[in-house]
């Protein structure tokens, strides 16, 4: 009886080993990828890094903290100015010799956060200085009516020196005087009564929410035991044969770096109604959360540089930053996180300060041989009575997070951003009592039975079995909000 051969074999066995083109495995039976050759491949077992550190996580870490919180809100107040300054017009032709009537505080808020312009604090007998088109007037104010300061100059007739341009005047109080004998002169509706009212502190409060972030990995039973070929590892400690340990870790890694780009990146909700419904809100109030993007440029400052692309890019835009915080809390110390043209922009600036930078290096200086390798970046300098400690921003770098879509993003590219160093005092209504906290921090919902800083189960029937589900579910929540203090004293680089 003869036996005949399938039609699907695919080698012819020899009686000797000799390797011929019938006698080889076609195991995977494609054309791309086959055993199609006379000798097994050199199987390189380990998988190549290309990317490096693909995880941009660490910022937070490094500039901020951590804290539980309770409720569905973070509210906090911050210390208002304590002199009084203000933005207005100026009516040189108004009644006695001339009248300043209130636009806005110097930071250009017209209410809210415990400033009302009804509410200014400026009284009779105040001393003030009223400074517009290149000129400063000295003037006592002899009535302070609810938005209208009627001042007497001191040293001129009238107030013909300055602009009555809409809101090019600035006034500030500078003191008082008051004749011998004088009492308190009454107020007409400037405090809100007719008697000598004393300046309430002013002071700022404000809020944020915290948001749901979720992510989750599935593998199913039978693929739990498929050992690969290819030896894996990555940025969570994973290493080994288990393909699905790494793509699980690599889940764990990308939602890692979510959680801290939702607290840079993040805004609250505005005119988005199809986000609310989406998200069972009632309105926007209930999406979205402040992140520090948002908060830097709601209530910090926003530089884009001299030449308009990359900011800081000489001395004279970082003179204009100092100007800035000078106006501000002038905290010393500031860190630096930028991208890498604004890295280079500073190196290069920093550079030319020296007197033969333009002519090459100078050689002697410290040992600085003409055979030693040059260090040509910067980690660090002062200027005036600040201190820059610079840092590369992966994330402003790497094109799969926000180097990629600067290129493209026009007039809202970011740069880089400039950190207050150290903590703030703040009042946390929630504690009753003032608190020293870093200007940065994140706040996430715990209780005694439940905390979401981080929180990770495994459901299905692989391993401790919880459901009839023939998969292992592996699942990842969180619920968090950044908090920025003092963000005035935070600078954003377009």
């Amino acid at each position: 009886m003869a036996i005949t051969g399938g039609t699907n074999l695919n080698s012819v066995p020899t009686p000797q080993q000799v390797a011929l083109s019938t006698n080889y495995l076609d195991f995977t039976g494609t054309t791309d990828v086959t055993w199609a050759q006379q000798y097994l491949p050199d199987l390189m077992e380990k998988e190549a890094e290309v990317f490096g550190n693909r995880t941009i996580s660490g910022f937070l870490s490094q500039v901020g903290a951590e804290e539980a919180m309770t409720s569905d809100q973070v509210v906090w107040s911050e210390q208002g100015r304590l002199h009084i300054a203000l933005k207005g017009t100026v009516d040189r032709d108004g009644s006695t010799n001339g009248t300043f009537t209130v636009v806005s505080d110097i930071d250009g808020n017209t209410s809210g956060n415990g400033f009302t312009i009804a509410a200014h604090g400026v009284r009779t007998s105040d001393v003030v200085l009223l400074s517009s088109n290149n000129a400063t007037v000295r003037a006592l104010v002899v009535d302070a009516d609810t938005s209208v300061i009627q001042v007497e100059p001191y040293g001129s007739a009238d107030l013909t020196a300055l602009s009555e341009t809409a809101s090019a005047t600035t006034l500030l109080v500078i003191g008082s005087e008051y004749a011998k004998g004088q009492s308190y002169r009454t107020e007409d509706g400037a405090q809100g009564a007719t008697s000598r009212t004393a300046n309430e502190p002013y002071f700022k409060s404000f809020s944020n929410k915290p948001i749901i972030m979720k992510d989750y990995y599935e593998v199913s039973g039978s693929d739990t035991s498929r050992i690969g070929w290819v030896e894996v590892s990555g940025e969570m400690g994973q290493s080994g044969y288990l393909w699905y340990l790494k793509a699980e870790a690599d889940t764990r890694a990308r939602f890692t770096d979510y959680l801290e780009m939702q607290m840079i990146e993040a805004v609250k909700g505005s005119n988005s109604t199809v986000v609310d419904t989406t998200l069972g809100a009632s309105s926007d109030s209930g999406v979205g959360t402040e992140g520090l993007f948002a908060a830097i440029e709601d209530r910090g400052n926003v530089t884009s540089g001299v030449t308009g692309v990359n900011a800081a890019t000489d001395l004279a835009e970082f003179d204009a930053i100092l100007a800035e915080f000078d106006s501000q809390g002038a905290i010393e110390e500031n860190m630096l996180f930028v991208n890498r043209a604004t890295a280079l922009a500073i190196d290069d600036m920093l550079a030319s300060m020296n007197s033969y930078g333009a002519g090459g290096t100078s050689y002697g200086v410290f040992n600085n041989s003409e055979d030693m390798a040059l260090n040509l970046g910067f980690s660090g300098f002062r200027r005036g009575s600040y201190d820059f400690y610079k840092s590369d921003w992966k994330y402003l770098n790497d094109k799969g997070a926000r180097g990629g879509i600067n290129a493209t993003a026009g007039s809202d590219a970011v740069r880089g951003v400039i950190i207050p160093a150290g903590v703030s005092s703040v009042y946390d209504q929630q504690l009753g009592k003032n608190m020293k906290r870093p200007f940065l921090h994140v706040r996430y919902r715990a209780s005694q039975t439940d905390n979401r800083r981080m929180k990770t189960w495994v459901t299905g029937s692989v391993g401790a079995a919880t459901s009839a589900l023939d998969a292992m579910q592996l699942h990842f929540l969180s619920e968090r909000c950044l908090i920025t203090q003092g963000a005035n004293n935070f600078m954003l680089m377009k």
